[in-house]
């Protein structure tokens, strides 16, 4: 059974289209703008590569291992190879989901991932790579969370996806209920939140990434079988100018980070490693 489940779903990653978006949102279709290529592969210590953040300053990658990993990152360059392991002290990895990374070289882990709904000790671990014992801590929970788990058509508090931004954190629901893909900011500091969806949009697709380019004048969500790609004007993050829609079929991908404006890393559960390079 668990061998049909998994084929079933790669299947529907290889058959997934950007037709509901661009007929609904007015997203453009990206295929013939971006070039996709496998670059290389992860070795065995990244068994279930979760999330990624460029190093600050360097041209390598932080990434990490999903839930129940060990609590340590991972930096690797563009082509997967392991670099160096950075033990993060007095953390635990129960689902570690994405990174992000502010100005300052701040690294956030988002250990929110929540399948089923039921979790009450949404954290995100900030600290600087050169001084990994000094930890900060962030807690929240969702404002419009009533239940614990609701029902499945309000199954939308999982977390999976976040980016830093203008002193605040974004973060993007993984839907598993109505396709609405909810937008939660938050700020960046050490504390406690409740934290209230500022906006919403329809993809049809479960947001497993997100990222936002160097100059910030675009950001990136990743799904199982495509890419969305954002404007942003005036420092204002919002979906209200969809870009572009990438059908991108790699397999079970799950991190995304920009390497520069016209070009996105991403890695899958499988081990690939990928670069989209935006053909101008």
């Amino acid at each position: 059974m668990h061998k049909i489940l998994f084929w079933l779903f790669f299947a529907k990653i290889k058959m997934a289209t950007c037709v509901p978006e661009t007929n609904k949102l007015g997203f453009a279709k990206g295929k013939k703008l971006f070039n996709i290529n496998k670059v290389g592969s992860l070795p065995n210590t990244i068994t279930e590569s979760s999330g990624l953040a460029k190093s600050f300053n360097k041209n390598t990658f932080w990434t990490h291992n999903d839930g129940g990993g060990e609590a340590e990152l991972y930096e690797i360059d563009s082509v997967g190879n392991l670099l160096n392991t950075l033990k993060v002290p007095n953390t635990t990895n129960i689902d570690w989901e994405d990174l992000a990374q502010d100005s300052k070289g701040n690294i956030y882990i988002g250990d929110f991932g929540n399948n089923t709904n039921q979790r009450k000790d949404l954290t995100i671990y900030k600290f600087q790579p050169n001084y990994p014992e000094k930890v900060e801590k962030i807690t929240f929970r969702f404002s419009d969370q009533m239940e614990f788990p609701p029902q499945k058509k309000d199954m939308n508090f999982d977390c999976e996806a976040f980016f830093w931004a203008n002193d605040s954190l974004f973060l993007f629901s993984k839907n598993r209920g109505d396709k609405l893909v909810k937008m939660y900011k938050m700020p960046s500091l050490a504390g406690d939140y409740k934290v209230e969806p500022i906006s919403s949009i329809f993809l049809k697709t479960n947001i497993t990434a997100a990222d936002i380019s160097p100059s910030g004048n675009q950001f990136a969500l990743l799904g199982y079988g495509k890419i969305f790609l954002f404007g942003i004007e005036n420092n204002q993050i919002s979906f209200s100018k969809p870009q572009f829609c990438i059908k991108a079929s790699l397999k079970q991908s799950e991190a995304l980070a920009y390497i520069s404006e016209n070009e996105i890393l991403i890695t899958n559960e499988q081990k690939g490693v990928f670069i989209i390079k935006f053909n101008k």
